[in-house]
């Protein structure tokens, strides 16, 4: 996606783009006003606004547009929001949960991954999101609960469990569940419980679990 000669800058393109399929205006909103190009290396800038996933360093991934409004779509985010975002990436989840979230917490297990995004997202001026690097898996049980989290790496055959933990009364967690196949799963906290629901199918790398105890 380029200059189409709409007037619009490639992120807010990308936004109208996504619209037929994301509903919640905030959302569409942050994705307008991050630019994702500065999100991706050097060599994958020109394909920045297409819906599709790119590789970054350390083997992994940033995720195609339409997942990653999907997946902040299904978090229900407020302003008043406490989030923990799981395997930081490229940061570009990040970033848009700050806009939509008053504290972000993200964490990745790649020190070079987490220096790389903390330093792209400090450069866009945004200074709600704190950055620790370490097991995905285990979250961040000294800061939370958490309103919403969210995995961007697939947990394999079940949730951790460890995560579900920490979400506070009324939390929301959504994460890509499978192995072979995926699926994007909402796990909401109630008074009875956790309630799940199974949504559409996607494709992630995997949330490696740090073993080495």
């Amino acid at each position: 996606m380029g200059d189409s000669g709409s007037g619009l800058s490639p992120a807010a393109e990308l936004a109208h783009e996504l619209r037929p399929a994301v509903a919640d205006d905030r959302v569409l909103a942050a994705m307008a006003s991050i630019p994702r190009e500065r999100f991706v290396p050097d060599s994958e800038r020109r394909r920045a606004y297409a819906n599709v996933a790119l590789p970054i360093a350390c083997g992994q991934t940033i995720s195609q547009p339409l997942v990653v409004a999907r997946m902040l779509e299904l978090l229900e985010l407020h302003p008043t929001d406490r989030a923990l975002d799981v395997g930081t990436g490229s940061g570009y989840h990040a970033a848009l949960l700050a806009l939509l979230a008053k504290e972000v917490f993200t964490i990745e297990r790649h020190e070079e991954l987490s220096a790389i995004a903390e330093r792209t997202i400090r450069g866009l001026g945004l200074d709600n999101v704190s950055f620790f690097v370490g097991d995905g898996w285990e979250g961040l049980p000294d800061r939370a609960p958490f309103d919403a989290i969210n995995v961007a790496a697939a947990t394999g055959a079940q949730l951790p469990a460890a995560l579900e933990r920490q979400l506070g009364p009324g939390g929301r967690l959504v994460a890509p569940v499978g192995e072979a196949s995926q699926r994007l799963v909402l796990t909401r906290r109630t008074p009875e419980g956790f309630r799940h629901s199974t949504l559409e199918g996607v494709r992630f790398v995997p949330l490696v679990r740090d073993e080495a105890e």
